[in-house]
């Protein structure tokens, strides 16, 4: 704390106390009770008498006056020479008038010196109550009790909606109520810069970025506006961009996470404005979404008298609060802007690594971006040179993914590549688009604006059509993998309701979720939500048209990485797959992809016998992958429990159990010589 706001103070408590020596001796005046040491616990007649004939005790304000005149003009040297007086800035932050200050000095006093609590029970005439009653405050500042003007300064003015006073003991008559300073207000008084405990969870550090979204909110805040909303897209930065504003503008910022209100949201809504006045900054709270059914909260955000930015993605509406913010609508963030946020949060640790091409997947806010920047940096601690690798900063990324879907799908962390797929050349060609269209969605859709209007989102939408076993599943595994992202599989069971309506509800649930993560979401067996509509022939027909149209929509706006697959592709609406990007055919595998699939299941590390013959499996035995996989698993557990080999023998046993699991009928010709081998 500087001197000057501490010296300011001092004299300024100085002043309150000839103002009290002032009142207390003109009580003493005719009072019968002034020598009596039980003064204030009982009353006498003559008491009573001296208090219905006495004159109303109240200071006279030119005691001390020249007192004070020097204490402030002590206090106008020290800014005019660019000091800051704590007092001072906090009265022009929440717009308070002189005698809003003086009453605050009055609760404050005996914060500050111990003899103000034992003056303050001699003026209330009670030797219990320790705190100035607003009789008393009154009577200090030479203000009638019957001023509405001035009571209304302690019921609905700013000292009390700021948080600054707090009028306590509300079943007495409002002369006697005792007034209080908050122990975050006198510390901020005295110096101590630490914020509210009650905020520890909420407050957060946001970081500027300048952009037109912060040239904006600067011209708003110049012209006078002290509350604005800002619309923005789901990784918008109008956050920051409203950090940069205010911290162009000379002010300091209080950023606030409404998602960690707490169990008293509405009070630390009220301690987060507050602190905001005591630091003479602008509130930025982020996002409104999350109290959108407490207008308690939002009022206490938007009603006080500082610089308020309110940012959230649903549109304002007038309900939530009386006070009318200015609507901006914020940009969508653009790849060089994520990238050049990405290299400076990551710094030196970076090296050489191409940050734009790693990133590139994964859609964060700017303050996610620092934190999955430190998650990655913290690794490279554990490397030669101290260098993050591109793994680490994709580790760090998701590491920002919610538990929003855990209860809605099973999460899956990729574990396999594009040297595990076999398949033909065109499907592997389409799922490397698929690859790519979501490493290059933001630059195409969002800096080239190739999908204008209409409220499209930026996602991207696949479909995996194939029989069973084809490998559409561990594709979807493999272009998360690709992409560094997780792999999120839609539990269709938790997804489909026989209640009118709960099926949509659902869905919805799911998809504004996966909004928020960075992910691939995949929906298996999809023709059982996104299948085809009917004639309507009775209620039933109508309300699954009315489903399938919903999620039509909701396709179109959904801004992630979405794949659908299907053994039936004849079962999707054809509605659906024109919004698709991207259809994948996964066809039957032919003898050649067979025999790499066989050879590619067994592995490396499981022991073969000489006498396996896999071009012989691949030629014989029409399985598609996921079936080979299977048998390969069985043969090996077979061999485990024989000598620890895979031989033939294991082979033909588990294609003949497989055979009879798909409910094949089967041939000894099909397996030829090895028939003799089956167990």
């Amino acid at each position: 704390m500087t001197d000057a706001s501490l010296v300011h103070l001092v004299g300024r408590l100085g002043v309150l106390e000839e103002r009290v020596r002032d009142v207390v001796a003109r009580r003493r005046v005719g009072d019968p009770t002034a020598d009596d040491p039980f003064r204030g616990l009982y009353l006498t007649d003559d008491a009573v008498d001296h208090l219905l004939t006495g004159p109303a005790p109240g200071a006279d304000l030119r005691v001390a006056a020249d007192r004070l005149a020097v204490v402030e003009q002590a206090a106008d040297a020290a800014e005019r020479s660019g000091e800051r007086v704590r007092l001072r800035a906090l009265a022009r932050a929440s717009d308070l008038t002189d005698l809003d200050v003086e009453l605050l000095i009055v609760a404050l006093a005996g914060e500050v010196d111990l003899r103000f609590e034992q003056l303050f029970g001699y003026l209330n005439d009670d030797v219990s109550r320790h705190r100035p009653s607003l009789a008393t405050a009154f009577a200090l500042c030479a203000v009638p009790l019957a001023s509405a003007p001035a009571r209304h300064r302690l019921t609905h003015g700013p000292l009390v909606r700021g948080g600054l006073v707090v009028v306590e003991d509300l079943d007495r008559p409002l002369p006697g109520r005792a007034l209080r300073v908050p122990d975050r207000v006198v510390g901020h008084l005295l110096g101590d810069d630490a914020p509210d405990p009650a905020l520890a969870d909420a407050l957060v550090d946001l970081v500027p970025i300048g952009s037109g979204d912060a040239d904006r909110v600067r011209l708003a805040l110049a012209a006078g506006v002290g509350l604005l909303y800002v619309r923005q897209p789901v990784t918008g930065s109008a956050a920051s961009a409203a950090a940069a504003a205010l911290t162009g503008t000379g002010r300091a910022v209080v950023g606030l996470d409404l998602r960690r209100l707490g169990a008293d949201p509405v009070g630390v809504a009220r301690a987060a404005v507050r602190e905001a006045s005591l630091r003479d900054a602008g509130l930025v709270a982020d996002p409104v979404d999350a109290v959108r059914g407490s207008p308690e909260v939002i009022a206490a955000l938007t009603e006080g008298a500082g610089l308020t930015v309110l940012v959230g993605e649903a549109a304002w509406d007038p309900e939530w609060s009386r006070a009318t913010p200015l609507l901006l609508d914020a940009d969508e963030v653009t790849t060089a802007q994520r990238a050049a946020l990405w290299a400076v949060a990551l710094g030196d640790v970076a090296g050489d690594l191409d940050v734009a091409d790693v990133i590139a997947p994964f859609r964060l806010r700017p303050e996610q971006v620092v934190r999955a920047a430190g998650s990655a940096g913290a690794q490279a601690v554990l490397r030669p040179g101290g260098r993050v690798s591109a793994e680490d900063v994709r580790r760090g990324a998701r590491a920002e993914n919610g538990t929003a879907l855990d209860r809605l799908a099973r999460r899956v962390t990729p574990a396999v590549g594009w040297d595990d797929l076999v398949l033909a050349g065109p499907a592997l060609r389409a799922l490397r688009e698929v690859s790519q269209r979501a490493r290059h969605r933001d630059r195409v859709l969002g800096d080239w604006g190739m999908r204008p209007g209409g409220g499209r989102g930026r996602g991207v939408a696949a479909l995996f059509a194939g029989g069973s076993g084809t490998g559409k599943t561990m594709s979807a595994e493999v272009v998360a993998h690709d992409l560094g992202l997780e792999l999120y599989v839609v539990d269709l069971a938790a997804v489909v309701d026989k209640y009118v309506g709960e099926t949509e509800k659902n869905l919805e649930r799911i998809f504004t979720g996966a909004a928020g993560v960075n992910a691939v979401l995949l929906f298996d067996e999809a023709d059982a939500v996104f299948g085809r509509r009917s004639e309507v022939k009775d209620a039933h027909d109508r309300y699954a048209n009315i489903e399938s149209a919903y999620l039509l929509q909701r396709m179109e706006t959904f801004d992630g990485l979405v794949v659908l697959s299907t053994n039936l592709r004849a079962n999707i609406d054809e509605a659906f797959t024109r919004r698709l990007d991207v259809v994948v055919d996964f066809p039957v595998p032919d003898d050649a992809a067979r025999r790499l699939l066989w050879d590619r299941c067994l592995g490396r590390v499981v022991p073969r016998a000489d006498d396996l013959d896999l071009d012989f499996c691949a030629k014989a035995f029409e399985l598609a992958g996921g079936g080979i996989r299977s048998a390969a698993v069985t043969a090996a557990y077979l061999a485990a429990a024989d000598d620890g080999v895979v031989e033939m023998r294991h082979l033909v046993t588990a294609v003949h159990r497989e055979h009879r699991k798909l409910g094949r009928l089967t041939q000894p010709s099909e397996f030829g010589p090895y028939w003799e081998l089956v167990e």
